[in-house]
């Protein structure tokens, strides 16, 4: 436990750091090897590019069940209220099946697809078989969050990292017999996808188990009294999460308006696969600031601030050495103009990587002043920027495919750090002027 006064060193912030990166650096990686299976099959920017589809709109649905784990960690203190939080995952799963079977298998879904996507008649066909399997990734993520919730409360945080590990594991396998066999479709993707959510999700159940029988049945403080207690906390996040998770589906509907749709969509999404490899470090800075921030601003705005910069130089060399090159096309397996086009998009990405770690800075400053409600305002922010972004680069220079997106993605990241910026400085001025003022008011009683 830190104390205020006593100097933050580098160490203590290392250790608590490096852990939290490795951990989000394996889940991007899972992606990284479905990617690199995909490129390998005949056809492989018509499958990337279906496959692109496919996840945008199942993103969605996952989101909300990835917000399990940070409710379940937040509300989960005894078996009492494990067990409600565990029939409100029930009922927050039916109602995403819902949803997820009438785009699967009604003309909802071929309405989406070729309307709102602009895919073809064959694409369409393709993207519908890989989001059926995509359905039940749903089902093993949601469960997955549920018992990680738990496991994050009880700090046996080295589970996850377990977990993760075996599911790429196993994903890795799974992608070789693929590759060896030469039966690579659409579909392929999602099946490496759906098993290695399958087996984290198991490992995940099996230590929850064991902590959960370790809880009392009623805990003295934070007690869940019903379902309607859940959802008021987790509606909120629900709505943020929404706006974010239309950005990715946006691109690739506008994206579905380029000179070349395949190749533009394919290249994104291979593009930003590699940025989020080299982001996702990168991605817990707001966990340093929500847990040293109150006692070490100073030494929190440092250490940010300075490891910030890390993931421009890294995606900047990627781009710019031969690094990117030789990475996408011998462990990715990517080659010909979509190489190129690769790098291209990658190169935009840069933006990006200078601004994805200081939004998360000011993000974790929301939270330690509770004012969370913020990020609606923030992140709709980005969503209409990236959207106008989007509509002038489609109009104007429809052959610039897949940079369109990443610049779209880019300037709207830029204007979500203004109003955070704008915002945080404000609040942060307010602490400041109530601490001084509540300095003075003690030295009066003194005097």
């Amino acid at each position: 436990m830190s104390k205020k006064g006593v100097g933050l060193d580098l160490k203590t912030l290392l250790f608590f750091f490096i852990p939290l990166g490795i951990s989000a650096s394996l889940v991007t990686l899972s992606h990284i090897i479905i990617n690199s299976t995909l490129v390998r099959a005949e056809n492989s920017e018509f499958i990337i590019a279906s496959y692109a589809i496919a996840m945008s709109l199942f993103g969605i649905t996952e989101r909300l069940g990835v917000l399990l784990r940070q409710t379940c960690s937040s509300l989960v203190r005894d078996k009492f209220s494990f067990t409600l939080m565990s029939r409100f995952t029930y009922y927050l799963i039916a109602s995403l099946m819902l949803i997820a079977f009438a785009v699967a298998y009604t003309p909802v879904g071929n309405f989406i697809f070729s309307t709102i996507y602009g895919a073809d008649d064959r694409m369409v066909e393709n993207i519908k078989g890989i989001y059926q399997v995509l359905i039940f990734v749903t089902i093993f993520s949601a469960f997955r969050c549920l018992n990680q919730g738990v496991i994050i409360y009880n700090r046996q945080t080295k589970w996850l990292t377990i977990g993760m590990g075996i599911r790429l594991a196993a994903m890795y396998l799974l992608s070789i017999y693929f590759i060896q066999t030469g039966n690579i479709s659409g579909k392929t993707g999602a099946i490496i996808f759906l098993v290695g959510m399958m087996i984290e999700s198991l490992i995940s159940f099996i230590e929850a188990r064991v902590l959960v029988r370790k809880m009392p049945e009623k805990h003295e403080q934070l007690q869940i009294k019903s379902k309607q207690t859940i959802f008021k906390f987790y509606s909120p996040l629900m709505f943020s999460s929404v706006i974010v998770v239309m950005i990715g589906p946006a691109i690739n509907v506008f994206l579905g308006k380029t000179a070349d749709i395949e190749l533009a969509i394919a290249s994104y999404a291979i593009a930003l696969s590699v940025a989020h490899l080299l982001l996702s470090f990168f991605s817990y800075i707001h966990q340093i600031v929500i847990n040293f921030y109150a006692d070490h601003q100073a030494d929190v705005k440092r250490f940010s601030f300075l490891i910030g910069l890390i993931p421009l130089i890294l995606v900047g060399i990627f781009s710019y050495t031969a690094v990117g090159p030789f990475f996408l096309e011998h462990v990715m397996g990517v080659s010909g103009r979509l190489l190129d086009a690769s790098l291209q998009v990658l190169k935009v990405f840069m933006l990006m990587a200078l601004l994805f770690p200081f939004i998360d800075f000011f993000n974790g400053l929301l939270m330690v002043h509770k004012q969370t409600k913020v990020t609606i305002l923030s992140q709709s922010a980005n969503l209409v920027i990236t959207m106008i972004v989007l509509f002038v680069g489609v109009t104007f220079a429809a052959q610039w495919n897949g940079i369109i997106g990443a610049l779209a993605q880019s300037i709207g990241m830029l204007a979500e750090l203004i109003v955070l910026t704008s915002i945080v400085n404000a609040l942060e001025r307010r602490s400041k002027n109530k601490s001084t003022l509540f300095q003075m008011k003690g030295m009066g009683k003194e005097r």
